[in-house]
């Protein structure tokens, strides 16, 4: 394989999702009522719509904290800002990236130019996402709870598949986790593990910060769903928050799939799916998951420049750390 085809790859991969999505919005367009759709839509003012998006980025400063806590709990060092900077810009990656997972290896990346343990960034970032599943699941699991009679039967079993699904998917990464960590690994990998391991022993000796984590996560994820049901009440869907609490996380667990941008087009139709045992018609689900595409991709557009201010902002500090200590380190070759 050529360095050029190499460098193609990307862009290939990105075409494929990014074709993913549109054959996925376009199906949902072709079958749907359009001007029950826009009717929908349109009802939201602009105060309403700028309101939502203000919650939606307070939620990610939130997890910004929550991403900074689990990170330097292993060791990395971040400071906050660094840990915004990172964070944001994987928020934004998220809009080019195979699913909500893509965002993760632009974080991590930065992560790894900016800290102080390696390690700990990996470890880190690797936990953090585990607890954002987890918050995830805690709240569809207690939507799912408040709701029984409103399920019918089959609902009830795609609930459990999904749930059952996630638990084995945990269970195995934590298997995996503890086969890595196992004498009966080689040497060689071992060694490359040391560090890792010290990070998790670090983590280990103060689970009192991860529950912290996990209750940020979970403050953040009511934080999202609040925003989706303020968002429908403005599309003219009143429903119970209950209702919310249990269909706005599987829907966002279904934005996890790689075979989409973003999970574009894929969380509209889960939302309508989901809703659609309530009552809901499937177009007026369709519609407020459009709208809240809207805040996503705003969302992210805004965690770019965040970032990129970021960036200047340490950059800027930096020169003025070198200039503050230049005299000392003069002074200093002088002796």
């Amino acid at each position: 394989m050529t360095k050029r085809e190499t460098q193609a790859h990307p862009w290939r991969g990105f075409a494929l999702r990014a074709g993913g999505s549109a054959v996925i919005l376009l199906l949902l367009f072709r079958f749907l009522p359009l001007e029950q759709l826009w009717e929908r839509m349109k009802n939201v003012s602009a105060a309403q719509w700028l309101l939502v998006l203000a919650g939606y980025m307070c939620a990610h400063m939130i997890s910004v904290t929550k991403w900074r806590l689990m990170v330097n709990l292993a060791g990395a060092e971040l400071n906050w800002m660094q840990a915004a900077r990172c964070y944001f810009a994987g928020l934004f990656g998220n809009l080019f990236l195979p699913s909500l997972v893509g965002g993760d290896v632009i974080r991590a990346g930065l992560g790894l130019k900016l800290a102080q343990s390696r390690a700990g960034v990996l470890l880190g970032s690797f936990l953090d996402r585990l607890l954002d599943v987890a918050a995830m699941a805690i709240v569809a699991g207690t939507g799912a709870l408040l709701v029984p009679g409103a399920l019918n039967e089959k609902s009830r079993r795609i609930f459990w598949f999904v749930a059952a699904g996630l638990a084995l998917a945990g269970a195995g990464a934590m298997a995996a986790l503890w086969l890595l960590a196992r004498r009966g690994v080689p040497f060689a990998v071992r060694r490359k593990l040391v560090k890792l391991r010290r990070a998790g022993r670090s983590m280990a000796r103060r689970p009192q910060y991860v529950l912290l984590a996990l209750s940020l996560g979970l403050t953040a994820q009511t934080t999202f769903i609040t925003m989706m049901a303020v968002l429908a009440s403005a599309c003219g869907l009143h429903l119970q928050y209950r209702l919310w609490i249990f269909a706005f996380p599987l829907a966002k667990l279904s934005a996890l799939t790689p075979a989409t941008l973003g999970g574009i087009g894929v969380r509209e139709a889960a939302l309508g799916a989901l809703l659609k045992p309530f009552g809901v018609a499937f177009a007026t689900g369709v519609a407020v998951g459009l709208m809240w595409e809207t805040i996503v991709v705003a969302g992210g557009l805004l965690a770019g420049m965040i970032a990129l201010a970021a960036g200047r902002e340490e950059k800027t500090v930096a020169t003025q750390n070198e200039n503050l200590l230049e005299p000392q380190i003069n002074a200093d070759k002088r002796r």
